[in-house]
C-alpha cells in the first residue's frame, strides 16, 4: 500500500491547506502520541524552521499529542539534524521537525524522527497515516496548545557539533549565508565559537523570507561574498540546514559530491553512498582511488537505510546532504562544513587543490508539472525519447527521470559529455511528458 500523506522527507504542503491543515496536522499529533505513548519515555521533542506558520503547526501537534496523553517539549529554532540528535540523545521516544527544508515560506511540513535519531522507514510512515486518517474520521475539532521554548536544547547540539571538530579555526575567515533559517543564529555561534572570522549573510528571518533568493539553493550572492572578502571559504545551507554547498576561496561551488570525495578521500572507505543523482564524475573520481560508489533513490533517508545495511561510514547527495554516520544519524549541513573545513587545513590545501581532478560531467535538470500522474512505462513517447539518449550516450552518460516525492513533478536528469548535446536530449524527454501529461 503506497503513502498517501508522507513522500520521500515527511508530510509537506502549503501551510494550512491539506495535508497542512488543522484538522490533519492535529489528527497527526493525535496518532504520533499514540505511536510513542508506550515508550519508556513518553516525550516528543519538536523544533522548526524560520517559516511564520511553524509555531501554529507546533501547537496543533501538541494538543494532537496530549489527546494521547503524550508530552511535548519545544526546541524553538533550531536544524532539521539539530531536532535528529536530541531525539537520539534525550529522554524522548521521538523528534518531530517542522520545516519544508527549501522550499517558499508558504509551504511547510512534518519530519518524524525515531528515538534512535533516524527518520522512519516507509512502514512505520504507512501505519502512521492509518492512525491519521482513524482520527480524521471521528471528526475532531483541532485543539491547540502554546509551545514554551526550552533554550537549553540548542545550546546542547552547538556543543556537540563544537565537540567534532579537532582543531581550532583561529585565522580562517568564513562567510556563512544562512538561508533566513534554522541556521541563522547557531551557525555563526558555532564558526565563531571555533575562532573563525565569521561574515554572516541572510541570517535576519522575518518567516517569509526563508530560502528567497539566499541559501544553499542560491549561491551566486555567497560566491561574489567570498571574494569580496577574501574569505578561505563559504558555506551555505538551506532553511533547516541539514544540506550545505561551500565555495572555495576563488568562488567554486563545491556541492554535495566534492564534499563526498574529499571526505572519501580521509576517511578511505571501501564505498560511499549516493543517490542515482551524483554526477558520473564523482563516480570515476572515486574509483581512480579505489572506492566504490553504491547509488540509491533520491532522498537520504535512503542513503542512510544502505550505510546501515552495507556499514559504510559515508554517503549523501548532490544537492548538500552529506551524512557522517560517526557523528550523526542524518545529513547535517553545519556538520559537513565542519568537517571538509577541517580536512582542507589538515591538508594544507585549499578546495580548488582537493577537487582539481574532479571531473565534472555536464548535466541538465528539467522540472515538469503535470496534472494526472501515470507511471512513466505506459507512456511509449517517453520511454522512445529516453531509449534514443541512452543509445548516443552508451557509457559515457546517463538518464534519470523520475517524479518528486514532495511536488507533482516530473524530473529529467540528463548527463553526458558535452553541454549542447545533452540540453538537446533532456529537452525532448521533457517535451515528451509535458505532451502526455498535460
Amino acid at each position: 500500500m503506497s503513502r498517501k500523506l508522507f513522500g520521500t522527507d515527511g508530510i509537506r504542503g502549503v501551510a494550512g491547506e491539506y495535508p497542512l491543515d488543522p484538522a490533519t496536522v492535529y489528527a497527526f499529533g493525535a496518532a504520533l502520541g499514540e505511536w510513542v505513548a508506550h515508550h519508556a519515555s513518553p516525550r516528543v521533542v519538536v523544533g522548526m524552521d524560520t517559516r511564520e506558520s511553524g509555531s501554529g503547526l507546533a501547537a496543533l501537534v501538541a494538543a494532537g499529542c496530549r489527546l494521547s496523553g503524550v508530552e511535548t517539549c519545544f526546541a524553538g529554532i533550531t536544524t532539521t539534524p539539530g531536532v535528529a540528535h536530541l531525539a537520539l540523545n534525550g529522554d524522548f521516544a521521538a523528534g518531530l521537525m517542522i520545516s519544508a527544508s527549501h522550499n517558499p515560506f508558504q509551504d511547510n511540513g512534518l519530519k518524524v524522527f525515531a528515538h534512535t535519531g533516524f527518520k522512519l522507514p516507509d512502514e512505520e510512515e504507512r501505519l502512521l497515516e492509518q492512525r491519521i486518517f482513524d482520527y480524521l474520521g471521528r471528526g475532531l475539532t483541532p485543539q491547540s496548545q502554546a509551545p514554551v521554548i526550552d533554550p537549553a536544547f540548542d545550546r546542547n547540539y552547538v556543543d556537540h557539533l563544537a565537540s567534532t571538530c579537532h582543531r581550532r579555526l583561529d585565522g580562517v575567515k568564513l562567510v556563512l549565508d544562512c538561508a533566513n533559517g534554522a541556521a541563522s543564529a547557531i551557525g555563526p555561534e558555532l564558526f565563531r565559537l571555533l575562532g573563525a572570522d565569521v561574515v554572516a549573510t541572510s541570517c535576519t528571518p522575518d518567516g517569509r523570507n526563508i530560502n528567497r533568493g539566499c541559501g544553499a539553493l542560491h549561491v551566486a550572492n555567497l560566491q561574489a561574498r567570498v571574494i569580496q572578502e577574501g574569505a578561505h571559504f563559504g558555506a551555505a545551507f538551506d532553511g533547516d540546514a541539514d544540506r550545505c554547498i561551500l565555495v572555495s576561496g576563488s568562488g567554486k561551488i563545491i556541492d554535495g559530491d566534492h564534499c563526498l570525495l574529499i571526505a572519501a578521500r580521509k576517511l578511505r572507505p571501501r564505498a560511499v553512498v549516493a543517490t542515482v543523482m551524483s554526477n558520473l564524475g564523482l563516480e570515476r573520481a572515486l574509483a581512480a582511488d579505489g572506492i566504490g560508489l553504491v547509488r540509491t533513490a533520491v532522498g537520504d533517508r535512503y542513503v542512510i537505510e544502505e550505510m546501515l545495511r552495507s556499514e559504510l561510514p559515508l554517503g549523501g547527495e548532490q544537492s548538500g546532504h552529506v551524512i557522517f554516520r560517526d557523528y550523526s544519524t542524518t545529513g547535517d549541513g553545519l556538520l559537513t562544513a565542519l568537517r571538509v573545513l577541517e580536512i582542507a587545513l589538515q591538508s594544507g590545501k585549499t578546495l580548488d587543490e582537493l577537487t582539481q581532478d574532479f571531473m565534472v560531467y555536464p548535466q541538465k535538470l528539467v522540472n515538469v508539472r503535470f496534472r494526472e500522474k501515470r507511471p512513466l512505462e505506459e507512456l511509449p513517447e517517453v520511454q522512445a525519447e529516453i531509449r534514443a539518449t541512452e543509445a548516443e550516450f552508451g557509457q559515457a552518460g546517463r538518464v534519470l527521470v523520475r517524479f518528486s516525492g514532495t511536488e507533482p513533478l516530473a524530473r529529467v536528469m540528463v548527463e553526458g559529455p558535452a553541454q549542447d548535446r545533452v540540453d538537446t536530449r533532456a529537452t525532448a524527454i521533457a517535451e515528451a511528458i509535458r505532451a502526455a501529461l498535460s
